[in-house]
This record gives structure tokens, sequence and C-alpha cells, in this order.
């Protein structure tokens, strides 16, 4: 589980979905808060998996997610700025 800014949320996978040492790779289509990645990143790294970057499609800058995946490699595609 992790925190949300109005909740929480969860996400899972098979315990034996990686394999210690494994490089992954984590692509979503979004990147807001950085809530569900982070998450994610956390959960491959407690399953011995190491994550090589985090992908997206769309970036919202102005909700600063980039910053909550510090020490980790992100890439976008495209950026939407706020008005």
């Amino acid at each position: 589980e992790y925190a949300l800014e109005y909740g929480t949320d969860a996400v899972e996978m098979h315990r034996d979905a990686i394999k210690k040492g494994e490089r992954v790779l984590l692509i979503d289509d979004l990147l807001a808060t950085g809530g569900t990645m982070k998450a994610a990143c956390e959960m491959v790294e407690k399953a011995g998996g190491m994550v090589v970057e985090c992908a997206f499609i769309v970036a919202l800058p102005d909700l600063k997610g980039k910053g909550k995946l510090h020490g980790y490699r992100v890439f976008t595609l495209v950026e939407f700025e706020g008005e």
C-alpha cells in the first residue's frame, strides 16, 4: 500500500515475478505525483530486483512527481505544464 493525496492504494505482483539481481524497466502512462511509481520501485527492490529506469508517456511537472523518484532514472516522452 502507498499514500495518495486523497487516500491510499495498492500495487501487487506475484512473489516469483522478479528474480534476485534482475534488472527492471518500469513503464507507466502518466507521472503525476509519483506515488504509484515509487511504490512499484520499492516493491521491485523488496523482491530483489534493480530498477534501471522509470519511463512515462506523459509527465505533469507541476505536480512534482519526479522529485518523489529521486535516485531513479526517469524518462518521459511529453511534459504538459500547468497554467
